[in-house]
């Protein structure tokens, strides 16, 4: 069965990859220049502050003063990160910042 599936799916999949591109695409255009004395809001852009703690190197990230993520780095091992998932003040423990999975946190609106 599993010499049969291989074959089958390349079989399957030839003609999609065969295909030609359209004749009619166009370049996308480039974007617009931002607007006339526009400034980013330098609020938004994360600030990271640097701590030593012994031998650890902790790192802290803030945005708008509020805290939602931590580095922390050892001397010895791998670095670990506490995150804010939910906004709440609760950190949980990640080993990477990669957890595969991509859910949309927006901000809409804050009161």
């Amino acid at each position: 069965m599993r010499r049969l599936l291989m074959p089958l799916l390349i079989a399957l999949a030839l003609p999609a990859a065969a295909q030609q591109p359209s004749a009619g695409l166009q370049p996308v255009p480039e974007p617009p220049p931002p607007p006339p004395g526009y400034q980013p809001d330098p609020a938004l852009e994360p600030q990271v502050t640097i701590i030593r703690r012994g031998e650890d190197k902790v790192e802290e990230y803030r945005i708008n003063g509020r805290l939602y993520m931590i580095r922390v780095t050892p001397p010895h091992g791998v670095s670990y990160y506490l995150v804010d998932d939910k906004g709440d003040g609760r950190m949980t423990r990640q080993e990477s910042t990669d957890s595969g999975l991509r859910v949309p946190m927006w901000v809409i609106g804050t009161f």
